[in-house]
């Protein structure tokens, strides 16, 4: 696959995560944004597009390049998230705009042992999420798998490196803190998905 197709891919995943992002923002009740928030990934899994927190868990075994397409990856992710949010910004809805600042700031009062662990946690889900959409054969069960994984996440304050992006962008909240914290993510996300996959690997060996 060219540079540019991959490059497109992850965007059209940013694209959608940010949708789901203002999904969850937008709605009161924050279970069923949860619920409603796994329509993102629904997307990103039945397109086959590239989103860094389901292609980072198959780093192991490595193969040539995989580093580079997982950095293309989530610059992607970060373009589609960032559009999605930047252009929000026009929307007049300062309500979630407001809501997205606070969520953003909150992320950051976690110390980076506690946040990074959250992220570890994601990344876990997020690969039973996209391996169990892979490997289910009916296809209501590859829905369920991935609405679950999601909706756990969300309840469960866990931190995900793209999704969270969005609520920068929207609430215009970029620190330093912020950048650290993004990469503190970016490291526990891959930490759980990668850690996972060994696991299985090895018990099917």
């Amino acid at each position: 696959m060219t540079k540019e197709r991959i490059l497109l891919n992850a965007v059209m995943a940013g694209l959608f995560i940010g949708l789901a992002g203002l999904i969850y923002l937008s709605v009161e009740n924050k279970v069923i944004g949860a619920v409603l928030f796994s329509f993102g990934l629904l997307m990103v899994v039945s397109k086959g597009y590239f989103l860094y927190t389901g292609k980072v868990g198959y780093l192991i075994p490595y193969e040539k390049g995989y580093v580079w397409l997982l950095v293309k990856t989530f610059l992607g992710n970060v373009i589609g998230i960032g559009l999605v949010g930047l252009i929000y910004q026009f929307s007049g809805k300062s309500d979630v705009i407001d809501q997205a600042a606070l969520l953003s700031l909150t992320k950051l009062e976690s110390t980076w042992y506690q946040t990074l662990i959250l992220a570890i946690f994601c990344g876990m889900l997020m690969y039973v999420a996209v391996q169990g959409y892979k490997v289910m054969k009916l296809d209501l069960m590859k829905v369920l798998v991935v609405i679950f994984a999601v909706t756990i996440f969300i309840l469960s304050k866990f931190e995900h490196s793209v999704a969270n992006l969005l609520y920068f962008f929207i609430g215009g909240t970029w620190s330093i803190k912020a950048i650290f914290y993004i990469l503190l993510w970016v490291l526990g996300n891959g930490i759980g998905a990668v850690g996972l996959n060994i696991i299985e690997v090895k018990l099917k060996d």
